[in-house]
């Protein structure tokens, strides 16, 4: 072994995975998903590109790892009342670890980690569906609305800036678009609490009574 790889070797052992990924987090906090880059994790830990990837192999690996970290976060004990609230309660405990870091949704969003923590919200929210839901098909496609759903409207949360309602505001009129007119203050309310709330509600009000469509109709 050359110098160089014995420094190297040396180096990797004390950069951990864990370190990288919370290496991640930092940059990811201080300049956003658009610059979040091996070379910047890097340069955080202060150590060569080289050693980032020997450790997360492909930075889509990373994302996963980053993914995972975050639904790490969520308490899926100590759910109280009926199957609706634990629903409600699971979902915003989702909600506020994405809300724990900028573009925690973004992150979550682009990967789909098949990893211990992803794997027990999953499973934990299909298992309380399962007393609300008619079939078991239906209890696991409404945990995907219930998922993109609250996915989505954080995404909204964490990017969406003010000037973009101002936009909205110059470009629907009444006379071309009088529907979307009526309720534009409504519909780009950022009291996103009451809005996740809704959404919420809306799609567990049919989940008792909603059956997918068997496959002999399709």
């Amino acid at each position: 072994m050359t110098k160089k790889q014995a420094a190297a070797a040396r180096t990797k052992v004390g950069i951990t995975l864990d370190r990288v990924v919370r290496a991640a987090f930092d940059v990811l906090q201080r300049d956003g998903i658009a610059k979040l880059s091996t070379r910047a994790i890097a340069a955080e830990l202060d150590v060569r590109m080289n050693t980032v990837m020997w450790h997360i192999r492909t930075k889509d690996r990373l994302l996963d790892l980053m993914a995972e970290s975050i639904m790490g976060e969520v308490d899926l004990e100590n759910l109280h009342g009926g199957w609706r609230e634990q629903v409600a309660e699971l979902l915003g405990r989702l909600r506020q670890a994405m809300l724990g870091h900028r573009d925690g949704a973004l992150i979550v969003a682009g990967t789909f980690p098949v990893e211990p923590n992803t794997l027990a919200f999953s499973d934990r929210l299909v298992t309380v569906l399962f007393d609300g839901c008619p079939t078991r098909e239906s209890a696991a496609w409404t945990s995907w609305s219930l998922f993109y759903f609250t996915l989505g409207l954080v995404q909204e949360e964490q990017a969406t800036p003010t000037a973009l309602h101002d936009r909205l505001r110059e470009s629907v009129n009444e006379q071309n678009f009088p529907g979307l007119h009526s309720v534009l203050e409504d519909y780009i309310s950022i009291d996103y609490n009451e809005r996740f709330n809704f959404g919420i509600e809306q799609i567990l009000q049919s989940a008792p009574t909603t059956k997918p469509r068997s496959r002999s109709e399709s």
